[in-house]
């Protein structure tokens, strides 16, 4: 999610970060392969890309991101998800094509919470799905509301789980997000949205949580 409201400048700082985060952890940080009870059934996460919010950057992203789940099973984990963003292009322009030619006439502001499954694959990998209604509000380049709108935001993810100790773990991940309703678009945002597709593809996450 977090990727399109960040320069590319910005994301390979953070997929350089990411990289050495997930290199210095899984050197022997794993949970055991074998364990299967639930001795710890209670996470909350958030998003590391909220450093992101720390950038000097003229269309700052104010992007943050909280989870509270629940493990049903040794497999299973519901989430209830929780996350605010402000974006100033359509979410399906494609890497390195941000540019003025594709910046709506202000920007969006989405707040937004629901619910994501994650199944345990093997070798600690992890598949996700989510969707999160967002409520939107319109700006001008004044920074005038002149709408509300809604949104539904669907979410894949495949991943790979890093044990960082008895707690704490990091969860890198790539996704596919695809947002098939939005409603009460302007004019002249819509005029934007028009020239991408609805989806996006090979999104990178990068989530850290605490379960207990």
């Amino acid at each position: 999610m977090n990727s399109l409201f960040f320069g590319d400048m910005h994301m390979r700082h953070i997929s350089a970060i990411a990289f050495l985060i997930l290199t210095a952890s899984a050197a022997g940080a794993q949970t055991p392969e074998g364990s299967s009870s639930v001795t710890q059934p209670y996470s909350v996460g958030t998003s590391l890309f909220m450093l992101m919010n720390l950038a000097d950057d003229d269309e700052p992203p104010h992007f943050y991101q909280a989870s509270a789940g629940y493990q049903l099973t040794s497999k299973d984990r519901l989430s209830v998800q929780a996350i605010t963003w402000r974006y100033y292009h359509p979410l399906g322009v494609s890497y390195g094509e941000r540019n003025s030619s594709t910046a709506y006439p202000g920007h969006v502001r989405e707040f937004g919470v629901g619910l994501e499954y994650q199944r345990s694959l093997p070798k600690h990998f992890f598949s996700s799905i989510s969707a999160i209604p967002f409520v939107r509000r319109y700006y001008d380049t004044q920074g005038q509301k002149i709408g509300n709108g809604i949104q539904l935001y669907l979410t894949g993810r495949f991943g790979y789980h890093v044990g960082l100790g008895s707690h704490l773990y990091l969860e890198p991940s790539v996704a596919f997000n695809y947002w098939p309703v939005s409603t009460n678009v302007p004019d002249a945002f819509k005029t934007q949205d028009d020239r991408w597709h609805s989806y996006f593809l090979a999104e990178p996450g990068l989530n850290l949580g605490f379960k207990f």
